[in-house]
């Protein structure tokens, strides 16, 4: 005795043969927009996830942003190294100390 999808009348016999009535279906969407249902939802399986430690997250973004700003410095380093390599072979003079050049 099944029942086309598209047949008049198909959900309420369904709901009739399964003895659900239009009130449970109301009871359901009232407790489901209450979040009262939200304990049937799937869950994960396992450990819960370690909670997320903020200051963490900033040491590490700091470690590699300091990383990467030592990487400059040496690069600079080197590159200052050269430009006074080669201003002595060009016998180029260079201030003392350039901060106080301006």
């Amino acid at each position: 005795m099944a029942m086309a999808s598209g047949e008049e009348g198909a959900i309420g016999a369904l709901l009739r043969r399964e003895g659900l009535w239009s009130s449970h279906l109301t009871a359901w969407r009232r407790l489901r927009d209450r979040g009262e249902l939200a304990g049937l939802a799937a869950q994960r399986r396992g450990p819960k996830p370690a909670a997320k430690n903020l200051l963490a997250d900033e040491n590490e973004q700091l470690r590699r942003q300091n990383a990467r700003l030592q990487a400059e410095l040496d690069k600079a380093k080197v590159i200052i190294d050269v430009q006074k390599k080669l201003s002595t072979l060009l016998g180029i003079s260079l201030p003392e100390n350039p901060t106080e050049e301006s």
